[in-house]
């Protein structure tokens, strides 16, 4: 089984024909379903992108909502107003519009074979963890818990392999030493640095970047 990411929503456009703006968000095509991680700031934006990308809203079974910072849940309205009938799983701290299908997630468990979520962790934010092939994809939007303790929340279900996401201010990049894949995105402080220090694994982000996992 592969994983395919495609980075929706960035502070930085890797395709120039998308726009760039404050946020995260990413389509994550992975165990036969269709998820949503985050949705920007701005729902024109948001959407705006996708359509670009040519990914249809009603096309996506779920959205996974990583902490209530307006970066990350601003397209969220807009989105459900779109596909109404997809499931939002939230933190149990954030409040979502009242509309769709909402879960509220306060411990780590299994959402679907071979999909997790590390709990709400520091009471503010919960990261998603895909496993391919027998190892784990973590996905973070903000690492507000830090970088450190989510991949500890997440290594309860297996081998952490991949890290993407916004990693804020994090500057212990010996903890980055081990994995195959690093894409640091949004809010990541040290992106350079992180660069440097693992060339061979580290990947650029950007609105529209695409990432296989593992394909071969």
């Amino acid at each position: 089984m592969t994983m395919k990411l495609t980075i929706v929503y960035d502070n930085e456009a890797y395709n120039k024909e998308l726009d760039a703006d404050w946020g995260f968000s990413c389509l994550i095509e992975a165990c036969g379903r269709r998820i949503l991680f985050d949705t920007g700031a701005s729902g024109p934006i948001l959407l705006g992108n996708m359509k670009k990308l040519g990914i249809d809203p009603r096309s996506i079974d779920e959205v996974f909502i990583s902490h209530s910072h307006f970066d990350h849940t601003g397209g969220l309205s807009s989105f459900l107003r779109a596909n109404p009938k997809a499931t939002t799983y939230v933190p149990a701290s954030f409040r979502p519009p009242a509309a769709g299908n909402i879960v509220s997630v306060k411990e780590p468990g299994q959402l679907h074979p071979n999909l997790f979520s590390t709990g709400e962790l520091g009471g503010i934010e919960q990261s998603l963890a895909v496993k391919v092939e027998g190892e784990l994809v973590v996905i973070a939007g903000c690492s507000h818990p830090g970088i450190g303790n989510i991949m500890r929340a997440a290594s309860q279900f297996g081998k952490v392999s991949a890290l993407v996401g916004g990693f804020h201010s994090f500057s212990e990049l010996r903890l980055l030493k081990e994995l195959r894949l690093v894409c640091p995105c949004h809010c990541t402080q040290r992106k350079a640095e992180i660069r440097k220090a693992y060339p061979l694994s580290c990947v650029e982000g950007g609105a529209g970047k695409v990432i296989e996992v593992w394909p071969g």
